[in-house]
């Protein structure tokens, strides 16, 4: 093929420490009839995204986007989508598809971490440790807890899987109740059923995506509807808790704790109050990092490049979120 023409290109931006270099040679494995590149400059984005057909990326400006001239599809590299500049790729006509799913398996098992690490006090046991001191203290346990999962998507149904085992009562909401789901019962976000759920909660796991309907969905009515041995934990959006709120909470021991994996505002800054809770965990948004990221990513962006290279049917392609 032309030296300045690949029809598969790779941008430069790392994403959870994972060099996208490395994703490049990953695609390149699984699409040997196609001129993968990778492009480690901005000098080299601007000149090899012309004739590119497929691009992917954790984002791509306005005026990177405009001098792609082929461009058919643009692949995100992770399950959030808002940030991209839709309104432009659809007057190009250029579909847009996202990494849904491949983060599950990993967010999933940090929910089940911070579940036990609440449930089994094991901070407390590590704040012994550090203290060298052997001294027995008050553990819970989680069997029979009611575990309320908003969001049933991907990462909300790995969750329900992982939890399977542990012998508590899930409940799922989600937008369509009537489809049912992977917990034990399924509700809506609207109404007095989400409501009722909330007030038997033990713990509250938020894996769902930013939304009209998600947008502050955990406020100070809510956190007062949770029962005050409820832990709520967050690795959707930080958005989707009203943060003035959740600290409000956990000042009048509304709330047992928090867990949180993302926050709003983020990065959260050094002096912000729920640094100093005792009863809440925080990871710097860290629960999507996993060694497989880009092995899961590029088998969905390799066989949609097949797709369309082979059928030309955007509607089929996987992960679709906008065409």
């Amino acid at each position: 093929m032309n030296d300045n023409a690949p029809d598969v290109l790779v941008l430069r931006a790392d994403t959870h420490g994972l060099h996208a270099r490395d994703y490049a040679d990953l695609l390149a494995d699984r699409l040997p009839d196609h001129d993968v590149r990778f492009a480690s400059t901005p000098t080299e984005e601007r000149e090899l995204v012309k004739r590119a057909t497929v691009v992917s990326g954790v984002d791509i400006d306005a005026a990177l986007l405009e001098r792609a001239e082929s461009l058919r599809l643009f692949a995100g590299v992770a399950a959030g989508y808002n940030h991209l500049p839709l309104e432009q790729f659809a007057e190009m006509d250029v579909a847009v598809t996202n990494a849904s799913g491949i983060h599950a398996p990993n967010i999933a098992e940090q929910v089940a971490g911070y579940i036990l690490t609440f449930s089994r006090q094991l901070r407390e046991g590590l704040h012994r440790q550090q203290r060298n001191e052997w001294r027995h203290y008050q553990a819970e346990e989680l069997m029979g807890s009611t575990v309320t999962i908003v969001g049933l998507g991907a990462i909300g149904t790995a969750v329900t899987e992982r939890l399977s085992g542990f012998d508590v009562e899930t409940l799922g909401v989600r937008y369509t109740p009537e489809k049912g789901g992977p917990t034990d019962e399924v509700i809506g976000f609207d109404g007095p059923g989400f409501e009722a759920a909330l007030a038997r909660t033990d713990y509250l796991v938020v894996a769902a995506p930013l939304t009209d309907t998600t947008r502050r969905l955990l406020g100070t009515a809510e956190f007062q509807t949770l029962p005050p041995n409820a832990r709520v934990i967050n690795v959707g959006r930080g958005q989707i808790i009203d943060t003035d709120a959740l600290v409000a909470a956990l000042q009048q021991n509304q709330i047992e704790g928090a867990a949180l994996d993302v926050t709003d505002p983020e990065p959260l800054p050094a002096d912000h109050p729920l640094w100093d809770f005792e009863n809440v965990l925080i990871t710097p948004h860290n629960a999507g990092h996993s060694p497989k990221h880009w092995e899961r990513l590029a088998d969905i962006v390799a066989g949609n490049v097949t797709t369309l290279s082979e059928t030309g049917d955007e509607a089929s392609l996987r992960n679709l979120v906008q065409s």
